[in-house]
This record gives C-alpha cells, sequence and structure tokens, in this order.
C-alpha cells in the first residue's frame, strides 16, 4: 500500500521558516516526480511545488523564491524548505506523487501568525 507521511508543521511568526518532509513508501521513488501541496482553510487544494526524478524543480507563482523543494531518492524523502512565511501560507500541507491516484496522507499543519 502506497503512503505518504507528512511531517515538519507547526505554529511560526511571519518572515519565519519551517522545513516540511515527507517519506513515500513508494518501489522506485526515483522515477516519480514528487509535489508538495497545501489546502488553506476553505479553499481547494493547490499544487505548490514539485520535483522530477533528475531534480528539476517548479514552484507555483505564490511561493517561487521563498519555498525550495528538495528530495533524498536514497531515503525515499522529499522536503519543503519555507522561508519569508507569510500569514496566506497557512494550510495543511501535503505531499504525494504527482502522478499517484489514491488516498492522500494525512498532511501537516502550517500555521503563520503573530
Amino acid at each position: 500500500q502506497v503512503q505518504f507521511v507528512e511531517s515538519g508543521g507547526g505554529l511560526v511568526q511571519p518572515g519565519g521558516s519551517l522545513r516540511l518532509s515527507c517519506v513515500a513508501s513508494l518501489r522506485s521513488f526515483s522515477a516519480y516526480a514528487m509535489g508538495w501541496y497545501r489546502q488553506p482553510p476553505g479553499k481547494q487544494r493547490e499544487l505548490v511545488a514539485s520535483i522530477a526524478g533528475r531534480s528539476i524543480t517548479n514552484y507555483s507563482d505564490s511561493v517561487k523564491g521563498r519555498f525550495t523543494i528538495s528530495r533524498d531518492n536514497a531515503q525515499n524523502t522529499v522536503y519543503l524548505q519555507m522561508t519569508s512565511l507569510k500569514p496566506e501560507d497557512t494550510a495543511v500541507y501535503y505531499c504525494k506523487a504527482v502522478s499517484f491516484v489514491g488516498t492522500w496522507g494525512q498532511g501537516t499543519q502550517v500555521t503563520v501568525s503573530s
């Protein structure tokens, strides 16, 4: 069974930083493009960053220049380094293989507030 387990969220002040981690129980993890998604309160889930197997990255305009996605294929782990956080970054953050259709993980809550 494929699982994605996210961690690293928390409460942070505006301008602060957090690093999220996600462990994926995927065979041949390195072959999958991985994505970080977020769902703000009352809004739809959106893709904010993705990384292909060869570490080609893409970011939504809302996080470009502030967030960095990376991966450790030996550990089946994908990271999201978030800096210069804003209140509008408040959301539940999820990771998933971009091509995966199935159950999402539980996510990790990020709250940006003073």
